[in-house]
């Protein structure tokens, strides 16, 4: 599991990206990313969660994002992330799911 917490913009992504290159992903594995500290998303945040639901499905793993705000959760629902992602209020819901 990581946590996001404050802005997730273009000064703060490189640290996401490399704590998911850290990661080893393979089939059957999950990753839940707890997104309930999350403040703010910019198009560089979402395009670092897009690349890390990629680099899941690449490896056969499962990604769920979870706590995500729901003023966030709206505007990624507008971009249409929800039909990309799979959203759950708590990290427990998430890491349940992925069992």
């Amino acid at each position: 599991m990581l946590s996001v917490a404050g802005d997730l913009d273009h000064h703060t992504t490189p640290r996401l990206r490399a704590a998911l290159d850290e990661l080893t992903l393979a089939p059957g594995n999950g990753l839940v990313i707890d997104l309930s500290a999350l403040k703010f998303c910019d198009s560089t945040g979402v395009s670092i969660l897009i690349a890390a639901h990629q680099r899941a499905q690449e490896a056969g793993a499962a990604l769920a994002l979870a706590g995500l705000d729901p003023d966030l959760a709206h505007i990624f629902s507008i971009m249409g992330l929800d039909r990309l992602f799979s959203f759950y209020d708590t990290t427990e819901a998430a890491l349940a799911a992925l069992q």
